[in-house]
């Protein structure tokens, strides 16, 4: 499996951001107003968003680029900085007038206190221009990943399915808000529980959920659909049925950007020939281990495969 890994090509799409942490020491509360005083002792940059699914797909070994938009400022330069020392290619168009996403956190006892975020939306210029970069790097890849998290990097989603489907190359949704007919005909759609709830509405049973998930896989054309359940693991809805793996985190430290290694790991099972229930397999074994995690993390070829008892296969 991980020789077939390294010759999958993964294209990634979407909306990346800096992901910036300032950590420190809480030892009083503020004479100004009751919140607690943080004494900033370190701080951390790491990337998100897109750029975390795209550095989760390259950890996994397989052949990345990344596609995206970000700023001239001090935080898009600080992205380009830490996206130069990542082991795949990056084209990442600027647009001068566009504040870099930016989501910075204060941690304190190891619990985050506050989060700060920075956004604007890129212009219709630059996205032009992704859009074009795009078709041409569809056909140098086996699968397209499009992650998107509102913040305006895929206005262009419904051509992007379209071209990649056209294209017969699969394509991989991480899909943000209710509007899911602005994914219509994705390949493979991935919502968290919470996600899934607010399109689909509430369950009280498998079976319940399993009609959802269908009725919702004819109504948007979705080859398949898995919903990442937390505690309760994930579930895989295709033309086969309903397949379940359970959660395998021994223990969780931080959810965070554990949808993006969920997408990154399918999309690399898939673009080496698996499945996609040896896919769900693969991306849960992942996402087991980055929630063990702090922060944007990444779960490595060697952890996830470490256990061949286990691992070795999807």
């Amino acid at each position: 499996m991980r020789d077939a890994i390294a010759r999958a090509r993964i294209l990634v799409a979407g909306d990346v951001m800096l992901d910036r942490y300032w950590f420190g020491e809480v030892s009083r509360i503020s004479p100004e107003a009751p919140v607690p005083v943080v004494h900033v002792t370190r701080n951390e940059d790491r990337i998100g968003g897109a750029g975390n699914v795209a550095r989760n797909a390259a950890a996994l070994g397989a052949q990345v680029t990344l596609l995206s938009v970000a700023g001239g400022d001090e935080a898009g330069l600080a992205l380009r900085s830490l996206l130069e020392a990542e082991p795949f290619a990056v084209q990442l168009h600027e647009d001068p007038a566009y504040s870099t996403i930016t989501k910075l956190r204060v941690i304190g006892r190891q619990q985050q206190l506050l989060r700060v975020d920075f956004e604007t939306r890129p212009g219709h210029e630059v996205l032009a221009a992704k859009l074009e970069a795009y078709t041409l790097l569809l056909a140098q890849s086996d699968v397209v990943i499009l992650s998107d998290y509102g913040k305006g990097g895929l206005t262009h989603v419904g051509r992007m399915i379209e071209l990649a489907r056209d294209a017969k190359k699969p394509i991989l949704v991480d899909p943000k808000g209710d509007d899911w007919a602005r994914y219509a005909g994705a390949t493979l759609i991935t919502p968290n529980r919470s996600e899934f709830r607010e399109v689909a509405g509430s369950w009280k049973s498998e079976r319940e959920l399993a009609d959802k998930a269908a009725e919702l896989r004819r109504k948007f054309r979705f080859d398949a659909l898995l919903v990442t359940r937390s505690e309760e693991g994930m579930s895989l809805f295709d033309a086969d049925g309903a397949h379940h793996e359970a959660t395998r985190a021994q223990e969780v430290f931080d959810v965070s950007g554990a949808g993006d290694t969920v997408i990154a790991a399918l999309a690399v099972a898939l673009g080496a020939g698996a499945s996609s229930v040896e896919a769900m397999r693969l991306a849960n074994r992942a996402a087991g281990i980055v929630v063990g995690k702090f922060g944007t993390a990444v779960a490595t070829a060697d952890e996830v495969f470490a256990n061949r008892s286990t691992g070795g296969q999807p």
